[in-house]
């Protein structure tokens, strides 16, 4: 994976081949960062990654200029490789090894990004439910979103705080305001 812009733009991270995950394509992520760039400023903004595996979203958006990043995902291995590649590369990510949905039900702070990167064979309706989960529990900020990375099989055009959603490849992105 690497880093598509910003000051990290072009730096290559490599995560050992046993962690369990399902990196966002470079392609997927510079579509989305290219709609992001047009909505919001980076460096006015918190972000809550979760599901993190890698960590890549997290470092793309360091990389563009936030200063507020918490990245949570339960697998302690993908947690404790993005501390590693924090520490290496001079960032300050907030790493939280826990699950997503036990920390979203326990508010703390609210953010004006949340992303979520779910296994895509996670049931439909604990799609909804951490997204409900982010709105009910007022962790995004006013005017703030939720982003959603899922497979195309997936739609969420019923739900009441959805917006848009965007298709690259097998990727889709759906946003929810």
């Amino acid at each position: 994976m690497r880093i598509i812009s910003g000051t990290l733009k072009g730096r290559r991270i490599t995560a050992p081949k046993k962690l369990p995950v399902r990196p966002t394509t470079d392609r997927s992520k510079e579509a989305l960062f290219n709609i992001l760039t047009n909505w919001v400023n980076f460096n006015e903004i918190r972000v809550l990654d979760l599901f993190s595996g890698t960590g890549n979203i997290s470092y793309e958006f360091v990389s563009r200029g936030v200063e507020d990043v918490v990245s949570v995902d339960q697998n302690k291995f993908c947690a404790r490789f993005i501390e590693q590649t924090s520490a290496e590369l001079n960032l300050n990510i907030d790493v939280i090894c826990k699950n997503a949905f036990d920390f979203l039900k326990r508010p703390q702070q609210s953010f004006d990004i949340i992303f979520a990167d779910p296994p895509y064979d996670m049931p439909h309706s604990d799609f909804e439910m951490l997204v409900n989960l982010a709105f009910e529990g007022n962790w995004v900020n006013k005017n703030g979103q939720v982003i959603l990375e899922h497979s195309k099989e997936y739609e969420f055009e019923n739900h009441p705080k959805f917006q848009s959603s965007r298709n690259y490849g097998s990727n889709t992105f759906s946003f929810f305001e």
